[in-house]
């Protein structure tokens, strides 16, 4: 299955530091399953968290999660913690995404709720972005917009895809 190919690939090469907050997504229709790898990282003693949406036009709240916790419908026809699950701040970014390309853009829902995120968390301090993928998602390039945010890897199940900083550099 691609999302164990894809745990096992991101497990195999990103050293994270430990006790990192993660934060993952609930898949939709096609996404490629995070949750596998959520479960390894939680077993690794990761803190787990899923986002949740606080408004059009806002930067998603990250809320903790641990496999089998309740969850709740939320828009685009995802799941989000319960409102009472705590606020955390992840340390790792799991990202959906529709396409990538080699720079290290994404394609999105057309929300922005990401990149506001990412911006927000960026200025606050580190955190590692990483879209999550099949290979065949890759496209030569994705339309891009100035408050667009770059991710720092892609994982696929064939592998991990480090942006180009030549790439990056376009318009």
């Amino acid at each position: 299955m691609a999302a164990d190919a894809l745990c096992d690939r991101f497990l195999a090469a990103v050293p994270l530091p430990p006790g990192a907050v993660v934060s993952g997504y609930w898949p939709l229709g096609d996404e490629i399953d995070p949750r596998p790898l959520m479960a390894a990282l939680a077993g690794r003693g990761h803190p787990l968290a899923l986002p949740a949406i606080r408004a059009a036009c806002q930067p998603l709240d990250f809320r903790t999660w641990r496999p089998g916790d309740a969850l709740r419908p939320a828009g685009f026809g995802t799941q989000e913690p319960l409102a009472e699950a705590p606020m955390v701040q992840p340390e790792v970014l799991l990202v959906p995404l529709l396409a990538f390309d080699a720079a290290g853009y994404r394609l999105g829902y057309g929300g922005g709720f990401y990149d506001r995120s990412l911006a927000l968390a960026r200025r606050a301090g580190d955190i590692l972005a990483v879209g999550l993928a099949f290979a065949a998602q890759q496209v030569a390039a994705v339309p891009r917009e100035a408050t667009d945010q770059r991710l720092d890897l892609v994982a696929t199940e064939r592998g991990l895809i480090t942006p180009a900083a030549a790439e990056a550099e376009g318009p």
